[in-house]
């Protein structure tokens, strides 16, 4: 299945310049752990980085720097770590692995967001399957018991 098909296309996002005590109100207003940066560029929004209610605890409020004084972009470091609408969900989850994020932005052909990706997703996809793989046992079971009584 392609990551576009799975992702959740619902994504807060914020501009470089947002503040980091505006990005906390984002996230609790929309209750999300989360925010996409992006720039717009000629009416496009590609991603920039992530920036996480993490993030916010452990460079912001343990280092007792005033929210309201630093921005989401001054947060992100490097390059952000995307993945195409077409690239395979387990694909996806082998890249976050290598990249060590646990929320990823999907990306159009255009490098525009298109969703976000995260750890938790996977969980929940992971027990949908299993709860399918026990049910197949347990038809398998019976089906063997009424077969070979």
């Amino acid at each position: 299945m392609p990551i576009g098909e799975f992702c959740n296309r619902e994504v807060v996002i914020a501009d470089p310049a947002t503040t980091v005590l505006e990005a906390a109100k984002l996230m609790r207003r929309h209750h999300v752990g989360c925010l996409v940066v992006v720039e717009s560029l000629a009416g496009a929004r590609r991603p920039v980085g992530v920036v996480t209610d993490r993030d916010l605890v452990i460079e912001v409020l343990a280092q007792e720097v005033a929210p309201e004084k630093l921005t989401v972009g001054d947060l992100i470091a490097g390059d952000v770590a995307t993945v195409g609408t077409g690239a395979g969900v387990f694909d996806t989850l082998h890249y976050m692995r290598e990249h060590g994020c646990r929320r990823m932005p999907v990306v159009d052909d255009s490098g525009q967001v298109a969703g976000i990706v995260a750890l938790d997703d996977y969980v929940g996809l992971f027990a949908e399957e299993l709860t399918e793989l026990a049910r197949l046992m347990a038809v398998e079971l019976d089906r063997e018991g009424k077969q070979r009584p």
